[in-house]
């Protein structure tokens, strides 16, 4: 089990990033724009650096659901590995069976 304040911060980072992704993408479009001029392009720099860093979406760490291990994630179940063999092994994860050949 992870630490509750490493899944806290990133339960936080997560919140910050939805509250301010509008904002952030409009202020990418803008310095994406190839026809806004220096200035526009420089005031919406300025704008995005005053963001806090923590809403950026790459600072967001990829974590277990069920226990926080921030290693060996995989997304299509959201789980780590151990997590996922866990329920794999119990049938507690449609579809998913153990293989043998």
């Amino acid at each position: 089990m992870a630490k509750k304040s490493a899944i806290a911060r990133n339960k936080k980072r997560e919140r910050l990033v939805a509250q301010y992704a509008e904002k952030r993408a409009n202020l990418k479009a803008i310095m994406a724009n190839p026809d806004s001029t220096d200035e526009e392009f420089y005031a919406a720099q300025r704008k995005l650096c005053k963001l806090p860093r923590n809403s950026s979406p790459i600072r967001v760490k990829n974590r277990c659901n069920i226990t926080g291990r921030p290693r060996a994630y995989i997304r299509r179940y959201g789980l780590s590995r151990l997590t996922f063999r866990e329920l794999a092994l119990e049938g507690k994860i449609p579809g998913v069976t153990k293989s043998s050949w």
